[in-house]
Protein backbone atom coordinates (compact mmCIF):
# COMPACT_ATOMS: atom_id res chain seq x y z
CA UNK A 1 0.00 0.00 0.00
CA UNK A 2 1.71 3.48 -1.15
CA UNK A 3 2.23 6.05 1.77
CA UNK A 4 0.81 8.98 -0.40
CA UNK A 5 -2.81 9.10 0.51
CA UNK A 6 -4.35 9.79 -3.32
CA UNK A 7 -1.53 6.81 -4.90
CA UNK A 8 -3.57 4.69 -2.08
CA UNK A 9 -6.68 5.70 -3.40
CA UNK A 10 -6.55 4.00 -6.65
CA UNK A 11 -5.21 1.09 -4.75
CA UNK A 12 -8.67 1.36 -3.03
CA UNK A 13 -10.16 1.17 -6.65
CA UNK A 14 -11.17 5.51 -6.46
CA UNK A 15 -9.90 7.48 -9.19
CA UNK A 16 -8.81 11.21 -8.34
CA UNK A 17 -9.50 14.09 -10.77
CA UNK A 18 -8.53 16.94 -11.28
CA UNK A 19 -11.10 19.89 -10.69
CA UNK A 20 -9.21 22.74 -12.86
CA UNK A 21 -6.87 23.51 -16.01
CA UNK A 22 -4.92 26.29 -17.32
CA UNK A 23 -2.78 26.71 -20.29
CA UNK A 24 0.21 28.29 -17.55
CA UNK A 25 -0.53 24.41 -16.05
CA UNK A 26 -0.18 22.37 -18.82
CA UNK A 27 3.23 24.20 -19.41
CA UNK A 28 4.62 24.61 -16.58
CA UNK A 29 4.20 20.44 -16.33
CA UNK A 30 1.62 20.82 -13.41
CA UNK A 31 -0.48 18.33 -15.11
CA UNK A 32 2.40 15.46 -15.93
CA UNK A 33 3.55 16.15 -12.55
CA UNK A 34 0.13 15.10 -10.45
CA UNK A 35 -0.16 11.77 -12.98
CA UNK A 36 3.13 10.66 -12.12
CA UNK A 37 3.16 11.70 -8.38
CA UNK A 38 -0.55 11.32 -7.55
CA UNK A 39 -1.33 8.57 -10.06
CA UNK A 40 -4.30 11.71 -11.40
CA UNK A 41 -6.72 9.68 -13.60
CA UNK A 42 -8.61 12.78 -15.12
CA UNK A 43 -9.30 15.55 -15.55
CA UNK A 44 -12.82 17.71 -15.38
CA UNK A 45 -13.63 21.75 -16.65
CA UNK A 46 -15.93 24.32 -16.90
CA UNK A 47 -16.55 27.71 -17.58
CA UNK A 48 -15.28 29.07 -14.17
CA UNK A 49 -12.09 27.18 -14.58
CA UNK A 50 -11.54 28.14 -17.83
CA UNK A 51 -12.87 32.15 -17.61
CA UNK A 52 -10.06 32.34 -14.42
CA UNK A 53 -7.36 30.40 -16.61
CA UNK A 54 -7.97 32.95 -19.98
CA UNK A 55 -8.99 36.47 -17.57
CA UNK A 56 -5.99 36.16 -15.11
CA UNK A 57 -3.29 35.58 -17.22
CA UNK A 58 -1.57 36.33 -21.01
CA UNK A 59 -1.07 32.73 -21.62
CA UNK A 60 -3.52 32.71 -24.54
CA UNK A 61 -3.31 36.05 -25.71
CA UNK A 62 -0.79 34.70 -28.83
CA UNK A 63 -3.19 32.54 -29.87
CA UNK A 64 -5.74 34.95 -29.91
CA UNK A 65 -4.42 37.31 -31.65
CA UNK A 66 -3.62 34.63 -34.10
CA UNK A 67 -7.22 33.73 -34.52
CA UNK A 68 -8.65 37.18 -34.46
CA UNK A 69 -6.38 38.18 -37.03
CA UNK A 70 -7.29 35.34 -39.24
CA UNK A 71 -10.77 37.29 -39.74
CA UNK A 72 -13.57 38.09 -37.85
CA UNK A 73 -14.50 35.05 -35.09
CA UNK A 74 -17.21 35.60 -32.77
CA UNK A 75 -16.37 35.87 -29.10
CA UNK A 76 -17.76 31.70 -28.74
CA UNK A 77 -15.37 30.60 -31.70
CA UNK A 78 -12.70 32.11 -30.16
CA UNK A 79 -13.16 31.00 -26.72
CA UNK A 80 -13.67 27.14 -28.16
CA UNK A 81 -10.02 27.64 -30.08
CA UNK A 82 -8.88 28.13 -26.24
CA UNK A 83 -10.51 25.38 -24.81
CA UNK A 84 -10.18 22.54 -27.43
CA UNK A 85 -6.15 23.37 -27.62
CA UNK A 86 -5.93 22.90 -23.65
CA UNK A 87 -8.58 19.75 -23.88
CA UNK A 88 -6.54 17.82 -26.52
CA UNK A 89 -2.98 18.95 -24.50
CA UNK A 90 -4.49 17.45 -21.45
CA UNK A 91 -6.25 14.12 -23.04
CA UNK A 92 -2.80 13.77 -24.47
CA UNK A 93 -0.83 13.80 -21.43
CA UNK A 94 -3.99 11.63 -19.65
CA UNK A 95 -3.42 8.99 -23.04
CA UNK A 96 -0.96 6.15 -21.34
CA UNK A 97 -3.50 6.05 -18.35
CA UNK A 98 -6.17 5.96 -20.86
CA UNK A 99 -4.38 3.34 -22.38
CA UNK A 100 -2.92 1.02 -19.28
CA UNK A 101 -6.47 0.97 -18.45
CA UNK A 102 -8.24 -0.68 -21.40
CA UNK A 103 -10.73 2.90 -21.51
CA UNK A 104 -11.24 2.89 -18.14
CA UNK A 105 -9.51 5.79 -16.96
CA UNK A 106 -7.84 9.20 -18.13
CA UNK A 107 -10.70 11.30 -19.25
CA UNK A 108 -10.66 14.40 -19.79
CA UNK A 109 -14.03 16.51 -19.62
CA UNK A 110 -15.35 19.42 -21.73
CA UNK A 111 -18.81 20.98 -21.14
CA UNK A 112 -21.54 21.82 -23.59
CA UNK A 113 -22.75 25.28 -23.28
CA UNK A 114 -24.47 26.27 -20.23
CA UNK A 115 -27.23 27.97 -22.10
CA UNK A 116 -28.49 24.64 -23.84
CA UNK A 117 -29.36 23.62 -20.66
CA UNK A 118 -32.62 23.49 -21.22
CA UNK A 119 -32.42 22.63 -24.58
CA UNK A 120 -32.55 19.19 -25.99
CA UNK A 121 -31.88 19.30 -29.22
CA UNK A 122 -29.35 22.22 -29.15
CA UNK A 123 -27.47 20.04 -26.76
CA UNK A 124 -26.89 16.90 -28.62
CA UNK A 125 -25.83 19.06 -31.81
CA UNK A 126 -23.22 20.59 -29.98
CA UNK A 127 -21.77 17.89 -27.91
CA UNK A 128 -21.99 15.88 -31.71
CA UNK A 129 -19.99 18.88 -32.95
CA UNK A 130 -17.63 19.09 -29.53
CA UNK A 131 -16.65 15.56 -29.64
CA UNK A 132 -15.88 15.42 -33.18
CA UNK A 133 -13.75 18.66 -32.80
CA UNK A 134 -11.46 17.35 -29.68
CA UNK A 135 -11.16 14.17 -31.50
CA UNK A 136 -9.81 12.57 -28.83
CA UNK A 137 -11.09 9.01 -27.34
CA UNK A 138 -10.41 9.99 -23.91
CA UNK A 139 -13.17 12.70 -24.21
CA UNK A 140 -16.03 12.84 -21.98
CA UNK A 141 -18.44 15.50 -22.93
CA UNK A 142 -20.87 17.18 -19.90
CA UNK A 143 -23.96 17.45 -20.56
CA UNK A 144 -26.27 19.08 -17.21
CA UNK A 145 -28.73 16.39 -15.56
CA UNK A 146 -31.95 18.50 -16.43
CA UNK A 147 -35.39 17.25 -17.49
CA UNK A 148 -33.80 18.42 -21.25
CA UNK A 149 -30.55 16.74 -20.30
CA UNK A 150 -31.65 13.42 -20.06
CA UNK A 151 -33.04 12.62 -23.19
CA UNK A 152 -29.56 14.16 -24.74
CA UNK A 153 -27.61 12.06 -22.79
CA UNK A 154 -29.27 8.93 -23.75
CA UNK A 155 -29.13 9.71 -27.76
CA UNK A 156 -25.97 10.29 -27.37
CA UNK A 157 -24.39 7.33 -25.23
CA UNK A 158 -26.33 5.29 -28.01
CA UNK A 159 -23.90 7.44 -30.89
CA UNK A 160 -21.04 5.74 -28.64
CA UNK A 161 -19.68 9.20 -27.16
CA UNK A 162 -18.62 9.25 -23.68
CA UNK A 163 -20.28 11.64 -21.36
CA UNK A 164 -20.07 12.96 -18.00
CA UNK A 165 -23.69 13.82 -16.74
CA UNK A 166 -23.43 16.69 -14.17
CA UNK A 167 -25.07 18.71 -11.74
CA UNK A 168 -26.23 15.73 -10.43
CA UNK A 169 -27.89 16.65 -6.45
CA UNK A 170 -30.90 13.70 -6.12
CA UNK A 171 -30.88 10.18 -5.71
CA UNK A 172 -34.40 9.98 -8.16
CA UNK A 173 -32.46 11.99 -10.56
CA UNK A 174 -30.10 9.77 -10.94
CA UNK A 175 -31.79 6.88 -11.24
CA UNK A 176 -32.95 8.41 -14.28
CA UNK A 177 -29.63 9.38 -15.54
CA UNK A 178 -28.69 5.65 -14.77
CA UNK A 179 -31.63 4.33 -17.03
CA UNK A 180 -30.42 6.89 -19.74
CA UNK A 181 -27.39 5.26 -19.46
CA UNK A 182 -28.36 1.58 -19.96
CA UNK A 183 -31.00 2.34 -22.50
CA UNK A 184 -28.01 4.02 -24.75
CA UNK A 185 -25.93 1.51 -24.19
CA UNK A 186 -28.91 -1.16 -25.19
CA UNK A 187 -29.56 0.82 -28.40
CA UNK A 188 -26.08 0.79 -29.25
CA UNK A 189 -25.81 -2.81 -28.70
CA UNK A 190 -28.81 -3.84 -30.67
CA UNK A 191 -26.87 -2.12 -33.95
CA UNK A 192 -24.50 -4.80 -33.39
CA UNK A 193 -21.76 -1.92 -32.30
CA UNK A 194 -18.97 -2.37 -29.65
CA UNK A 195 -20.03 -1.14 -26.19
CA UNK A 196 -16.74 -1.96 -24.40
CA UNK A 197 -15.13 1.09 -24.84
CA UNK A 198 -18.12 3.60 -23.78
CA UNK A 199 -17.35 5.20 -20.24
CA UNK A 200 -19.47 7.74 -18.67
CA UNK A 201 -19.74 9.64 -15.12
CA UNK A 202 -22.51 10.70 -13.03
CA UNK A 203 -20.95 13.61 -11.37
CA UNK A 204 -23.00 14.18 -8.05
CA UNK A 205 -22.69 17.43 -6.42
CA UNK A 206 -21.44 17.29 -3.00
CA UNK A 207 -20.42 20.25 -0.69
CA UNK A 208 -23.18 22.36 -2.17
CA UNK A 209 -25.67 20.73 -0.21
CA UNK A 210 -24.39 21.21 3.08
CA UNK A 211 -24.39 24.83 2.20
CA UNK A 212 -27.98 24.92 1.80
CA UNK A 213 -28.95 22.45 4.17
CA UNK A 214 -26.84 23.91 6.83
CA UNK A 215 -28.43 27.23 6.08
CA UNK A 216 -32.01 26.23 6.59
CA UNK A 217 -30.84 24.03 10.11
CA UNK A 218 -29.64 27.62 10.92
CA UNK A 219 -33.35 28.96 10.43
CA UNK A 220 -34.67 26.62 12.41
CA UNK A 221 -32.13 26.53 15.09
CA UNK A 222 -32.70 30.19 15.60
CA UNK A 223 -36.64 29.72 15.71
CA UNK A 224 -36.04 26.68 18.21
CA UNK A 225 -38.58 26.66 21.23
CA UNK A 226 -35.96 25.35 23.25
CA UNK A 227 -31.95 24.39 23.76
CA UNK A 228 -32.70 20.97 23.68
CA UNK A 229 -34.83 21.27 20.40
CA UNK A 230 -31.54 23.58 18.94
CA UNK A 231 -29.10 20.93 20.05
CA UNK A 232 -30.92 18.27 18.15
CA UNK A 233 -31.21 20.44 14.88
CA UNK A 234 -27.18 21.32 15.40
CA UNK A 235 -26.27 17.59 15.00
CA UNK A 236 -27.73 17.54 11.38
CA UNK A 237 -25.34 20.18 10.39
CA UNK A 238 -22.67 18.93 8.20
CA UNK A 239 -24.37 15.66 7.38
CA UNK A 240 -26.76 16.02 4.70
CA UNK A 241 -24.29 16.12 1.59
CA UNK A 242 -22.57 12.78 2.94
CA UNK A 243 -25.64 11.08 4.10
CA UNK A 244 -27.64 11.46 0.40
CA UNK A 245 -23.76 10.83 -1.20
CA UNK A 246 -23.81 7.40 0.59
CA UNK A 247 -27.54 6.37 -0.29
CA UNK A 248 -26.74 7.20 -3.86
CA UNK A 249 -23.85 4.82 -3.79
CA UNK A 250 -26.14 1.95 -2.50
CA UNK A 251 -28.48 2.82 -5.44
CA UNK A 252 -25.50 2.30 -7.97
CA UNK A 253 -25.00 -1.02 -6.24
CA UNK A 254 -28.53 -2.07 -6.88
CA UNK A 255 -28.82 -0.45 -10.38
CA UNK A 256 -25.63 -2.01 -11.84
CA UNK A 257 -26.44 -6.00 -10.77
CA UNK A 258 -29.60 -7.96 -11.81
CA UNK A 259 -30.36 -9.48 -15.09
CA UNK A 260 -30.36 -6.27 -17.44
CA UNK A 261 -27.25 -5.04 -16.58
CA UNK A 262 -25.89 -8.55 -16.58
CA UNK A 263 -26.88 -8.95 -20.10
CA UNK A 264 -24.45 -5.69 -21.27
CA UNK A 265 -21.77 -6.55 -19.41
CA UNK A 266 -20.99 -9.79 -21.54
CA UNK A 267 -21.03 -7.13 -23.79
CA UNK A 268 -18.16 -5.42 -22.05
CA UNK A 269 -19.83 -2.51 -20.97
CA UNK A 270 -18.81 -0.40 -18.02
CA UNK A 271 -20.23 0.76 -15.01
CA UNK A 272 -21.22 4.26 -15.09
CA UNK A 273 -18.87 5.40 -11.72
CA UNK A 274 -20.40 7.92 -9.52
CA UNK A 275 -17.94 10.90 -9.73
CA UNK A 276 -18.13 13.22 -6.38
CA UNK A 277 -18.10 16.94 -7.16
CA UNK A 278 -17.84 20.15 -5.67
CA UNK A 279 -16.15 17.72 -2.77
CA UNK A 280 -13.76 21.40 -1.40
CA UNK A 281 -15.09 22.23 2.43
CA UNK A 282 -16.98 25.45 1.94
CA UNK A 283 -17.70 25.88 5.80
CA UNK A 284 -14.28 26.68 7.72
CA UNK A 285 -15.85 24.73 10.48
CA UNK A 286 -15.53 21.58 8.92
CA UNK A 287 -11.99 19.28 8.09
CA UNK A 288 -10.95 20.12 4.45
CA UNK A 289 -10.54 16.62 3.56
CA UNK A 290 -14.10 15.70 4.93
CA UNK A 291 -15.95 15.05 1.73
CA UNK A 292 -12.65 13.49 0.36
CA UNK A 293 -12.18 11.06 3.70
CA UNK A 294 -15.83 10.40 3.97
CA UNK A 295 -16.64 9.34 0.30
CA UNK A 296 -14.13 6.52 -0.97
CA UNK A 297 -15.20 3.11 -2.53
CA UNK A 298 -14.90 0.95 -4.89
CA UNK A 299 -15.26 2.25 -9.08
CA UNK A 300 -16.04 5.62 -8.12
CA UNK A 301 -14.19 9.05 -8.76
CA UNK A 302 -13.25 11.71 -6.65
CA UNK A 303 -12.50 15.47 -8.14
CA UNK A 304 -10.51 17.97 -5.85
CA UNK A 305 -9.68 20.94 -6.88
CA UNK A 306 -5.59 21.37 -6.43
CA UNK A 307 -6.10 22.52 -2.22
CA UNK A 308 -8.43 19.61 -1.86
CA UNK A 309 -5.80 17.51 -3.49
CA UNK A 310 -2.67 19.07 -1.20
CA UNK A 311 -4.79 18.55 1.84
CA UNK A 312 -5.88 15.16 1.14
CA UNK A 313 -2.23 14.25 0.56
CA UNK A 314 -0.78 15.64 3.54
CA UNK A 315 -3.35 14.04 6.00
CA UNK A 316 -6.17 12.23 4.09
CA UNK A 317 -7.32 8.59 5.29
CA UNK A 318 -6.97 6.04 2.00
CA UNK A 319 -10.05 3.63 3.57
CA UNK A 320 -13.29 2.49 2.41
CA UNK A 321 -16.02 4.31 4.04
CA UNK A 322 -18.52 4.97 1.48
CA UNK A 323 -20.41 1.54 2.63
CA UNK A 324 -20.26 2.64 6.48
CA UNK A 325 -23.36 4.08 8.45
CA UNK A 326 -25.48 3.85 5.65
CA UNK A 327 -28.37 3.33 7.81
CA UNK A 328 -27.21 5.91 10.21
CA UNK A 329 -27.32 8.16 7.05
CA UNK A 330 -30.48 6.93 6.04
CA UNK A 331 -31.61 7.95 9.81
CA UNK A 332 -29.90 11.25 9.44
CA UNK A 333 -31.89 12.15 6.41
CA UNK A 334 -35.44 11.01 7.91
CA UNK A 335 -34.31 13.18 10.91
CA UNK A 336 -33.69 16.09 8.26
CA UNK A 337 -37.32 15.54 6.84
CA UNK A 338 -38.94 15.73 10.38
CA UNK A 339 -37.23 18.85 11.32
CA UNK A 340 -39.19 20.23 7.99
CA UNK A 341 -36.43 20.34 5.73
CA UNK A 342 -37.29 19.08 2.46
CA UNK A 343 -33.89 17.65 0.69
CA UNK A 344 -36.44 16.88 -2.51
CA UNK A 345 -36.73 20.78 -2.43
CA UNK A 346 -32.99 21.39 -1.93
CA UNK A 347 -32.05 19.62 -4.62
CA UNK A 348 -34.72 20.62 -7.10
CA UNK A 349 -33.28 24.26 -5.75
CA UNK A 350 -29.66 23.32 -6.23
CA UNK A 351 -29.84 22.29 -9.96
CA UNK A 352 -31.56 25.63 -11.08
CA UNK A 353 -29.29 27.61 -8.87
CA UNK A 354 -26.28 25.36 -10.77
CA UNK A 355 -27.60 26.02 -14.24
CA UNK A 356 -27.44 29.90 -13.26
CA UNK A 357 -24.19 29.86 -12.34
CA UNK A 358 -22.59 28.16 -14.89
CA UNK A 359 -24.12 30.36 -17.25
CA UNK A 360 -23.04 33.52 -14.86
CA UNK A 361 -19.91 31.82 -15.02
CA UNK A 362 -19.95 31.49 -18.72
CA UNK A 363 -21.33 35.23 -19.33
CA UNK A 364 -17.99 36.25 -17.65
CA UNK A 365 -15.68 33.82 -19.43
CA UNK A 366 -17.01 35.32 -22.84
CA UNK A 367 -16.73 38.70 -21.27
CA UNK A 368 -12.87 38.25 -20.59
CA UNK A 369 -12.18 36.87 -23.98
CA UNK A 370 -14.34 39.79 -25.55
CA UNK A 371 -12.44 42.11 -23.88
CA UNK A 372 -8.96 40.66 -24.60
CA UNK A 373 -10.34 40.39 -28.44
CA UNK A 374 -11.37 44.73 -28.61
CA UNK A 375 -7.60 45.04 -27.34
CA UNK A 376 -6.57 43.30 -29.66
CA UNK A 377 -8.27 44.55 -32.53
CA UNK A 378 -7.87 48.44 -31.07
CA UNK A 379 -9.13 50.98 -34.18
CA UNK A 380 -10.48 48.53 -36.28
CA UNK A 381 -13.22 47.93 -33.87
CA UNK A 382 -15.40 50.80 -34.21
CA UNK A 383 -16.85 51.42 -30.63
CA UNK A 384 -19.25 53.75 -28.96
CA UNK A 385 -20.05 55.16 -25.77
CA UNK A 386 -23.29 56.28 -24.07
CA UNK A 387 -23.17 58.72 -21.12
CA UNK A 388 -26.19 59.08 -19.22
CA UNK A 389 -27.13 60.93 -16.38
CA UNK A 390 -26.40 59.53 -12.84
CA UNK A 391 -30.42 58.27 -11.90
CA UNK A 392 -30.92 57.10 -15.25
CA UNK A 393 -27.75 54.95 -15.99
CA UNK A 394 -28.31 53.23 -12.47
CA UNK A 395 -31.66 52.22 -14.40
CA UNK A 396 -30.55 51.16 -17.30
CA UNK A 397 -27.15 49.32 -15.29
CA UNK A 398 -29.96 47.60 -13.25
CA UNK A 399 -32.25 46.24 -15.97
CA UNK A 400 -29.11 45.46 -18.52
CA UNK A 401 -27.57 43.00 -15.43
CA UNK A 402 -31.49 41.77 -14.76
CA UNK A 403 -31.66 41.28 -18.78
CA UNK A 404 -28.00 39.15 -18.66
CA UNK A 405 -28.70 36.88 -15.77
CA UNK A 406 -32.67 35.99 -17.17
CA UNK A 407 -30.99 35.15 -20.47
CA UNK A 408 -33.04 37.46 -22.14
CA UNK A 409 -30.05 38.56 -24.30
CA UNK A 410 -30.00 34.70 -25.98
CA UNK A 411 -33.05 35.18 -25.99
CA UNK A 412 -33.12 38.15 -28.09
CA UNK A 413 -30.63 36.18 -30.28
CA UNK A 414 -33.02 33.32 -30.58
CA UNK A 415 -36.09 35.28 -31.48
CA UNK A 416 -37.74 34.77 -28.68
CA UNK A 417 -40.78 36.50 -29.26
CA UNK A 418 -42.04 35.65 -25.58
CA UNK A 419 -39.96 38.46 -24.58
CA UNK A 420 -42.50 40.78 -25.62
CA UNK A 421 -46.14 39.95 -26.54
CA UNK A 422 -45.17 36.27 -28.11
CA UNK A 423 -47.23 37.46 -31.36
CA UNK A 424 -45.23 38.29 -34.55
CA UNK A 425 -42.31 39.80 -32.99
CA UNK A 426 -39.69 37.23 -33.81
CA UNK A 427 -40.69 38.66 -37.49
CA UNK A 428 -39.19 42.00 -36.90
CA UNK A 429 -35.69 41.07 -35.81
CA UNK A 430 -33.69 40.90 -39.09
CA UNK A 431 -31.17 43.71 -37.57
CA UNK A 432 -29.89 40.62 -35.23
CA UNK A 433 -27.91 39.01 -38.59
CA UNK A 434 -28.13 41.87 -40.86
CA UNK A 435 -24.39 41.82 -41.53
CA UNK A 436 -24.15 38.12 -41.75
CA UNK A 437 -26.48 38.44 -44.23
CA UNK A 438 -25.34 40.79 -46.12
CA UNK A 439 -21.92 39.70 -46.25
CA UNK A 440 -23.28 36.18 -47.81
CA UNK A 441 -24.81 38.77 -50.49
CA UNK A 442 -20.91 40.48 -51.01
CA UNK A 443 -20.15 39.19 -54.32
CA UNK A 444 -23.54 40.31 -55.39
CA UNK A 445 -23.67 43.78 -53.69
CA UNK A 446 -20.09 45.02 -55.02
CA UNK A 447 -21.24 43.64 -58.53
CA UNK A 448 -24.42 46.38 -58.26
CA UNK A 449 -22.21 49.03 -57.16
CA UNK A 450 -19.40 48.33 -59.87
CA UNK A 451 -22.64 48.86 -62.09
CA UNK A 452 -23.36 52.03 -60.72
CA UNK A 453 -20.16 53.74 -60.82
CA UNK A 454 -19.76 52.67 -64.40
CA UNK A 455 -22.89 54.12 -65.12
CA UNK A 456 -21.69 57.72 -64.34
CA UNK A 457 -24.66 58.27 -62.04
CA UNK A 458 -23.87 62.01 -60.28
CA UNK A 459 -27.06 61.31 -58.00
CA UNK A 460 -29.08 58.42 -56.22
CA UNK A 461 -32.01 59.28 -54.14
CA UNK A 462 -33.46 56.59 -52.27
CA UNK A 463 -37.66 56.94 -51.88
CA UNK A 464 -38.91 55.28 -48.91
CA UNK A 465 -40.42 55.66 -45.57
CA UNK A 466 -39.94 55.28 -41.71
CA UNK A 467 -37.49 52.46 -41.60
CA UNK A 468 -36.78 52.36 -45.16
CA UNK A 469 -35.61 55.65 -44.92
CA UNK A 470 -33.85 56.23 -41.62
CA UNK A 471 -31.17 53.66 -41.09
CA UNK A 472 -30.18 54.77 -45.29
CA UNK A 473 -29.98 58.33 -44.18
CA UNK A 474 -27.52 57.58 -41.24
CA UNK A 475 -25.72 55.92 -43.57
CA UNK A 476 -25.78 58.90 -46.00
CA UNK A 477 -24.47 61.14 -42.82
CA UNK A 478 -22.20 59.25 -41.24
CA UNK A 479 -19.96 57.85 -44.15
CA UNK A 480 -20.96 60.54 -47.49
CA UNK A 481 -20.06 59.22 -50.81
CA UNK A 482 -17.24 57.78 -51.92
CA UNK A 483 -14.84 58.61 -54.83
CA UNK A 484 -16.29 57.58 -58.43
CA UNK A 485 -19.50 56.98 -56.87
CA UNK A 486 -23.25 59.03 -57.24
CA UNK A 487 -23.50 61.47 -54.20
CA UNK A 488 -26.96 60.14 -52.03
CA UNK A 489 -29.88 61.96 -51.29
CA UNK A 490 -33.26 60.56 -48.85
CA UNK A 491 -36.55 61.35 -49.57
CA UNK A 492 -39.15 60.38 -47.07
CA UNK A 493 -41.82 62.86 -47.63
CA UNK A 494 -44.64 63.49 -50.38
CA UNK A 495 -44.46 67.67 -49.61
CA UNK A 496 -44.25 69.13 -52.37
CA UNK A 497 -41.61 71.61 -51.52
CA UNK A 498 -39.10 68.98 -50.18
CA UNK A 499 -39.97 66.88 -53.86
CA UNK A 500 -39.14 70.34 -55.11
CA UNK A 501 -35.75 70.75 -52.88
CA UNK A 502 -34.31 67.39 -54.29
CA UNK A 503 -35.59 67.74 -58.01
CA UNK A 504 -33.53 70.65 -57.37
CA UNK A 505 -30.14 69.43 -56.72
CA UNK A 506 -30.25 66.20 -59.22
CA UNK A 507 -30.51 65.67 -63.02
CA UNK A 508 -33.11 63.11 -63.51
CA UNK A 509 -30.96 61.74 -66.25
CA UNK A 510 -28.04 61.60 -64.48
CA UNK A 511 -29.65 59.88 -61.35
CA UNK A 512 -30.30 56.40 -59.84
CA UNK A 513 -33.56 56.24 -57.63
CA UNK A 514 -33.56 53.88 -54.91
CA UNK A 515 -37.13 52.11 -54.49
CA UNK A 516 -37.25 50.75 -50.71
CA UNK A 517 -40.34 49.02 -49.05
CA UNK A 518 -40.60 46.19 -46.71
CA UNK A 519 -43.63 45.52 -48.13
CA UNK A 520 -43.83 46.80 -51.36
CA UNK A 521 -47.08 48.04 -50.91
CA UNK A 522 -46.54 51.29 -49.05
CA UNK A 523 -48.53 53.94 -50.92
CA UNK A 524 -46.13 56.86 -50.37
CA UNK A 525 -42.75 55.42 -52.09
CA UNK A 526 -44.94 54.16 -54.91
CA UNK A 527 -46.25 57.33 -55.43
CA UNK A 528 -43.24 58.79 -55.52
CA UNK A 529 -41.76 55.73 -57.40
CA UNK A 530 -44.67 57.19 -59.97
CA UNK A 531 -43.92 60.79 -59.70
CA UNK A 532 -39.99 60.68 -60.87
CA UNK A 533 -40.24 57.95 -63.34
CA UNK A 534 -42.91 60.00 -65.67
CA UNK A 535 -39.74 62.74 -64.92
CA UNK A 536 -37.36 60.53 -66.47
CA UNK A 537 -39.44 59.20 -69.05
CA UNK A 538 -39.61 62.95 -69.82
CA UNK A 539 -35.58 63.08 -69.65
CA UNK A 540 -34.82 60.17 -71.86
CA UNK A 541 -38.03 58.17 -73.02
CA UNK A 542 -40.60 56.14 -71.50
CA UNK A 543 -38.55 52.73 -72.63
CA UNK A 544 -35.16 53.51 -70.70
CA UNK A 545 -36.52 54.71 -67.52
CA UNK A 546 -36.62 51.48 -65.65
CA UNK A 547 -32.30 51.46 -66.00
CA UNK A 548 -32.76 54.08 -63.85
CA UNK A 549 -34.24 52.42 -61.12
CA UNK A 550 -33.74 49.81 -58.39
CA UNK A 551 -36.29 48.34 -55.72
Amino acid sequence: MSTNPLLALRDRCQSVWLDFLSRDFLRAGGLERLIEQDGLGGVTSNPAIFEKAIAQSDAYDAQIARVVASGWPTVTEIFEELAIADIRDAADALRRRYDVTRGADGFVSLEVSPYLANDTAATIEEARRLWRTVGRENLMIKVPGTPAGLPAIRQLIGEGLNINITLLFSQDVYAEVVEAYLAGLEHLASKGEPIDRIASVASFFVSRIDTLADKLLGERMAAAANAEERARLGQLRGKTAIANAKLAYRLYQGLFAGPRWAKLEERGARPQRLLWASTSTKNPDYRDVIYADELIGPNTVDTMPETTMDAFRDHGTARETLTENVAAAAQMLEALERAGISLAQITADLVVDGVRLFADAFDKLLGAVAAKRRRMLGTALNSQAVVLEKPLQGEVDKLAEAWRADGNVRRLGRRDASLWTGRDEDKWLGWLDVVGAQLRDLERLVALADDVRGAGFRHAVLLGMGGSSLGPEVLAESLGSAPGFPRLHVLDSTAPPQIRAVEAQIDPAQTLFIVSSKSGTTLEPNVLMDYFRARVAAAIGAERAAERFIA
